[in-house]
């Protein structure tokens, strides 16, 4: 018998997928209204506290139970995407996320918020998983960059419009109007996704994998409850201890079983290819480092300078708003140069920012505040796109759900622990209730002694987040070697 004819891939070619702008436009909505839904939230908190007469640490969680599973089902959704096909779980992930949208502006209750929050982060677990492998999909190599560069300003536009549109719609509508303004966004991005979205071939591999989709989940859960709460229980509590041990113990019976999985959820294969390897360290250092600006920030401008949430927002619109214009420009030079150089330059520009931050004085001035932001602004903007560039070109083609996973996931984790260091310096400095109502934009004015304490701590907060930008940048330097994409068994086969 002779040999059979190799069939072309329909998004080999080297333009790419013929609809792949209609995909980024798509793909980008659907980022834009999740960050949005985060970023509005956070404005919407105390009003929410108030009309549902919860506690202060009650409203909090409703931001923590979006991150527990928005980072507890990537792995799981990355590995779905593999298995079912890319289209069928970014539709679900957002039609999930757009119901529950629905049920959180209708919530009799703080338990029931809760309960649907909770939902919410998994729809946007499995939208997130699949949006970067969708858009590796669509686009040639040499225009990746272009693409997740654009994609990640829709991150930006949320943070911008989040705080500000958030301000005026609890203030004219109330606080359940910041869910319902997202839904019809939402709804446009199913339709959006169904029409022009075409899923990928399903592989044949092993089934899910739920004992590891259950420990994983059980192990990041327990660690992220115990940052989240050790600060307030007591980092040496039985509580606090006991939920460290349990996601130690869970982490390695996940790994350990990984192991033996001939299609695992949580491909430590991966891990031996050095770009992906370095890729994830760099990711989780620069997520510690920065995601964590925007809450110190915050505390700041409401406890120490006195603004209102509104204008605390705006103060912050420098932060964000030239990563419009950086991010697509990143990515085209990450195309062009290659991503590891935008990478090692933005993490150092970063250091110099927070380091610029750490200075800040106890009489607020609008200009030191501005350039520092500027600077971290630019930082990001060229930094963000080339790395997940990088990360995601580290990973054989047919691996990408499942490196889209893995690297999300230590995003996220990257993330609480930013914001988890982030408030334990702020409750070092003041009681711990004063600390979440200054947050929160509900405190009273501060004592003399309490707000140069406060303006220590915040400083010494962005010192230490210098340190994770250089140790990001150290990371990054592997990332300077050639590389060529690593070869999967469909690659072995094609050829």
């Amino acid at each position: 018998m002779g040999a059979q004819p190799v069939v072309p891939d329909p998004d080999s070619h080297a333009d790419g997928d013929p609809r792949k702008w209609w995909i980024l436009s798509v793909v980008t909505l659907v980022a834009f209204v999740t960050n949005l839904d985060g970023t509005i939230v956070i404005i919407g908190l105390p009003r929410m506290v108030a009309g549902l007469h919860i506690t202060v640490t009650t409203g909090l969680w409703a931001l923590t139970s979006y991150i527990i599973t928005s980072t507890v089902f990537l792995l799981p959704a990355g590995r779905w995407s593999e298995l079912i096909g890319q289209k069928r779980i970014f539709m679900a992930g957002l039609a999930i996320f757009t119901v529950a949208t629905f049920l959180c502006g209708i919530a009799p209750s703080g338990l029931w918020l809760l309960v649907y929050r909770f939902i919410q982060g998994t729809g946007a677990a499995l939208a997130l998983a699949t949006a970067t492998p969708i858009l590796v999909r669509a686009f040639p190599s040499h225009q990746l960059g272009r693409a997740l560069g654009i994609n990640s300003t829709s991150w930006v536009a949320g943070s911008i419009i989040g705080p500000v549109a958030g301000g005026v719609l609890v203030s004219t509508l109330g606080w359940r109007s910041i869910f319902f303004v997202t839904i019809p966004f939402a709804a446009i991005g199913v339709v959006g996704a169904w029409r022009v979205l075409r899923d990928s071939i399903p592989s044949r591999g092993a089934a899910t994998d739920w004992p590891g989709a259950i420990t994983f989940g059980l192990a990041v859960t327990s660690l992220l409850v115990a940052l989240s709460m050790g600060q307030a229980w007591g980092w040496s509590s039985a509580n606090t201890l006991g939920l460290f041990a349990a996601a130690v113990v869970l982490g390695a019976a996940f790994v350990r079983w990984e192991q033996r999985r001939p299609a695992p959820m949580f491909d430590l294969g991966l891990l031996s290819h050095p770009h992906y390897r370095s890729g994830l360290g760099v990711t989780v250092s620069y997520s510690i480092g920065y995601f964590a600006t925007t809450f110190l920030l915050t505390i700041y401008l409401q406890g120490a300078a006195h603004l209102s949430p509104l204008d605390a927002g705006l103060m912050l619109v420098p932060l964000s708003a030239p990563q419009l214009v950086v991010g697509p420009w990143g990515g085209v030079l990450a195309d062009r140069y290659g991503p590891a150089r935008l990478v090692a330059l933005g993490v150092l520009l970063l250091a110099v920012g927070g380091f610029w931050l750490g200075h800040i004085g106890p009489r607020f001035a609008v200009l030191p505040m501005v350039f520092p932001l500027l600077l971290m602004s630019v930082a990001n903007g060229l930094a963000w796109p080339a790395l997940t560039k990088a990360v995601m070109s580290s990973a054989p083609a047919e691996r990408t759900g499942t490196a889209s996973g893995m690297f999300y996931t230590f995003r996220n984790v990257g993330m609480a622990l930013s914001l988890t260091l982030a408030l334990v310096v702020a409750e070092v400095s003041l009681p711990p209730r004063i600390a979440s109502e200054v947050y929160l934009g509900t405190a009273n004015l501060l004592r003399p002694a309490l707000k140069g304490a406060l303006i220590h701590a915040t400083n010494t907060a962005f010192w230490a987040f210098v340190g994770f930008y250089l140790l990001a940048f150290l990371l990054a330097l592997p990332l300077l070697r050639a590389h060529t994409r690593p070869r999967g068994p469909k690659d072995a086969a094609a050829s």
